[in-house]
């Protein structure tokens, strides 16, 4: 009996021994504990190769864009015994290909730590297959943001079934300059409503808990200031003050990290007045992680590091590079340099002492901790089933149509010429009709319902349906489609002419001084127009465009965007009256190329004054026309006085003043009278949707707290100053439809 409970003891002792030895291998200590236990027991070799980033044709057969079979002599060549930070460009069309390698890394390395899959997912994941909505730009014009976060929701359950942590997404940057090329990927040009919508879609990315298989690591990006370049060229310097940064630029990202939760961060390419964002530990340390508490991994802009070098020419080569990198506060590389030439890099840096290992072992932390968040030590392989059950369901694309209905917008209905009657005789015409294209970075080979399918698949028995090409984006092929398209017109009731860009000349690094329509484009609307025959266009655009003419002359306009993979059949609806349309703009729409940047968050002294074009938008942020119309009453602000710290509830009724049942989207804006820093002269601060049947009305409330009244002061210090502020509710920033004013005393 003795010698059996020596025996019991000596395996407890022997049990209680092993868990001190790999603590960080115990699921129930800290995560924090793990992580040190961990980084103490790694090499060198093991805590560089954990910053790197591979690229998914080195560790399997690849077709194309996606990973088709896993090669073990890949694998075994790129993860060796000592592991790898992440892979990228993999997008396995069976998630046994990411479970292989991810088997390889804990099986057969010395401290089995796991691999992270990083892919993008900006507006759907972009596997083969996976179901794609609106672009950002546009899903923001739903105002909708338990929509947004249902999507983050759907993008995070198709990734992480295909073994996906970690997703290049959301954009927060700010669309204030229409001639970048990358506004298609923002939610807009308002810091309020991209903050919101950043916000709710990390929160349904991440979910409440990381290790669940159906969430991801969310990276919001460009980290920051991106979308203000100069000349709107993409990743050109940027100039701009630390007070409007911290009062516009950075609020999205604030909101995402403090109240998303986000545990990933992308740092831009450019630099901010004169400092690399790779290189800008004001921006990585003081304000991310000093101020906004962020415990997630910093990624740097694919080759942003290495850009340093080659063209900002702030490091003189790879080790110095990476020693100002790491100390800034960035953990990994995005396909910087090549593997060995990074291993050298920092092992020169650490043997010179220009690099401290304990620098090398905070970057190597940080990433690990999101490993341990994920909870790949536990669970590293996803259950093949799960794919089946969660990937483009028949709920996942239901909810891409909403948000395409939700988010198109209608600028001009002059007449009602809208919705098309029954009976009509339809002329369609334009090659942008037949176009299936989803929108920038989707899958590749991605498409969507075109407008040309959705119409004949929705449109009444009653009507007829004619199509004709009418202008060719290949020039050689142009003969003889205008005149078909304008004999087809003239046979008809109504023509809609769908026109915008083609998808060479918008997204990532298609950056444009004219954006006008082209003279192919215009020169057909012109002569559809002019045939006398009722007009429609509807616009496929991923940017603003200037259509001074367009809005002059034609009784109908659609702004429709890139509207996903239903966005033919929500198109279709919504000019069919099956749908009304509710979607207002998420961007100012400026009259020309001059205004830029034109956006409705303006200071007062930033007036547009020219001596050739008016000092107004064509369309302002917040417009967007119904089939029905809404009328404001009956404004309260209750209490009229607040102190600082106070909160306010402001009322209106809302009353449907048309024919049929409609959705309107309405606005709250607030304007500070007179403070010790100029204001922009109204801030969005509130949103609602509200859907009403003819005559009928509702009390629609806010909720104002101190959040709506906050600046920057000159001592660089955010306050709440006493004072006036007006109240303004309307349908759009520039249709106030009801005034008041609140006081905020001492």
């Amino acid at each position: 009996m003795k010698t059996s409970g020596l025996y019991f003891l000596s395996l407890f002792m022997l049990f209680i021994s092993c868990r001190g030895e790999n603590l960080y291998q115990d699921a129930q200590a800290p995560i924090e504990k793990r992580v040190e236990d961990l980084v103490g027991r790694m090499t060198l070799e093991e805590k560089i190769k954990q910053l790197d980033m591979y690229w998914g044709r080195e560790l399997a057969d690849m077709e194309g864009h996606e990973a088709i079979a896993y090669s073990e002599e890949k694998t075994a060549h790129a993860i060796g015994t000592t592991g790898m930070g992440s892979v990228h460009d993999l997008y396995p069309l069976k998630v046994e290909t990411a479970n292989q390698i991810q088997r390889y890394a804990v099986e057969r390395t010395r401290l089995g730590i796991p691999v992270l899959f990083v892919e993008e997912g900006l507006h759907g994941y972009c596997g083969k297959g996976s179901t794609t909505f609106p672009i950002p730009l546009q899903l923001a014009g739903a105002f909708d943001t338990t929509l947004v976060r249902k999507i983050g929701q759907v993008i995070a359950a198709e990734s992480r079934a295909h073994g996906i942590h970690f997703i290049l997404a959301p954009v927060l940057d700010l669309a204030r300059d229409a001639r970048w090329g990358r506004v298609e990927e923002t939610y807009g040009e308002d810091p309020y409503l991209v903050a919101l919508n950043g916000t709710a879609i990390v929160r349904g990315m991440q979910g409440e808990d990381l290790s669940q298989p159906n969430t991801v690591v969310a990276e919001p990006k460009h980290f920051a200031v991106h979308s203000i370049p100069e000349a709107g060229s993409n990743i050109a310097n940027v100039l701009v003050g630390e007070r409007e940064a911290r009062s516009t630029f950075l609020l999205p990202f604030e909101k995402a990290v403090r109240e998303g939760g986000a545990k990933g961060i992308m740092a831009a390419y450019h630099d901010i007045d004169g400092v690399p964002c790779v290189f800008n530990d004001w921006l990585l340390k003081d304000v991310l992680r000093d101020e906004w508490g962020f415990q997630g991994l910093v990624l740097s802009d694919l080759g942003a590091v290495k850009m340093t070098i080659e063209s900002h020419k702030t490091a003189r080569d790879t080790t110095d590079a990476m020693i100002q990198t790491i100390r800034a506060g960035l953990n990994m590389l995005f396909y910087d340099f090549g593997h060995e030439g990074l291993r050298n890099a920092i092992l020169e840096a650490l043997e010179t002492k220009q690099l401290r290992e304990s620098e090398l072992d905070k970057a190597v932390r940080d990433i690990l901790r999101v490993k341990f968040m994920l909870g790949l030590f536990e669970n590293p392989y996803i259950d093949p089933v799960l794919a089946p059950r969660v990937f483009h369901t028949e709920a996942n694309q239901a909810l891409a149509l909403e948000a395409a209905h939700k988010s198109i917008v209608l600028l001009k209905n002059e007449g009602s010429l809208l919705p098309l009657k029954e009976g009509a005789r339809i002329a369609l015409i334009g090659e942008l009709a037949e176009s299936r294209y989803p929108g920038g970075y989707a899958h590749p080979h991605k498409e969507g319902i075109s407008i040309l399918d959705g119409l004949m698949q929705q449109k009444a028995p009653s009507q007829s349906l004619h199509y004709e090409k009418g202008y060719s984006f290949d020039r050689k092929t142009t003969a003889g489609l205008k005149e078909r398209a304008i004999s087809l017109a003239k046979q008809s009731d109504i023509a809609i002419v769908v026109v915008g860009e083609n998808v060479k000349v918008v997204g990532e690094g298609k950056d444009r001084a004219d954006i006008n329509l082209d003279e192919v484009q215009s020169d057909i609307l012109n002569a559809i127009y002019e045939t006398g025959k009722p007009t429609v266009a509807v616009l496929f655009n991923g940017r603003p465009l200037t259509i001074n003419r367009m809005a002059a002359h034609i009784p109908a306009i659609l702004e429709t965007w890139f509207s996903g993979e239903k966005g033919g059949t929500a198109i279709a609806d919504i000019l069919l009256g099956k749908v009304n349309p509710s979607g207002k703009l998420s961007v100012s729409i400026p009259r020309s190329v001059g205004q830029i940047p034109f956006y409705y968050y303006h200071k007062p002294s930033s007036r547009h004054n020219y001596v050739d074009e008016k000092n107004t938008p064509l369309y302002a942020f917040g417009h967007g026309l119904s089939y029905t119309s809404f009328g404001y009453e009956d404004l309260q602000i209750v209490p009229g006085i607040i102190t600082p710290g106070g909160k306010a509830e402001v009322r209106v009724r809302i009353r449907n003043t048309g024919e049929r049942e409609g959705t309107e989207i309405v606005q709250l804006y607030v304007r500070d009278e007179i403070s010790s820093v100029t204001q922009p002269v109204k801030a969005l601060k509130g949103f609602q949707r509200v859907s009403l049947q003819p005559g009928e009305s509702k009390e629609v409330s806010f909720g104002l707290d101190e959040e709506a009244f906050w600046l920057w002061n000159r001592e660089m210090q955010r306050v709440v100053e006493p004072g006036s502020f007006r109240i303004l509710v309307g349908s759009a920033s520039d249709d106030i439809r009801c005034e008041g004013t609140l006081r905020i005393d001492e």
